[in-house]
């Protein structure tokens, strides 16, 4: 049986390489105060954290390093949802 040492090869190869690296991201509102400033965002976040709630406590420090308070995230995407979102975002695409 030629096949089962194929299948058993292959299957092996599939386990090692593991999982495929999603990419994702998340749209979001922040603020400074003094004087109030506002500005839409999009930044990567891990992919165990694809979700408003994962990308919230992924961003919320990062954006306070900054001196930005996150107000809200609006939604996570993939690499898909970039192109739309770059001119909105501006100098705050993939920034954070």
């Amino acid at each position: 049986m030629i096949r089962t040492p194929v299948l058993a090869v292959a299957m092996s190869l599939a386990v090692l390489a593991g999982p495929a690296s999603a990419e994702c991201y998340a749209d979001y509102k922040a603020k400074q105060d003094n004087p109030l400033r506002l500005h839409y965002g999009v930044a990567q976040v891990s992919d165990g954290k694809c979700s408003r709630g994962g990308a919230e406590g992924e961003l919320r420090p990062r954006l306070s390093a900054a001196g930005w308070t996150l107000l809200n995230v609006l939604s996570t995407f993939g690499p898909e949802g970039l192109g739309e979102r770059q001119a909105s975002a501006g100098e705050f695409f993939l920034r954070f």
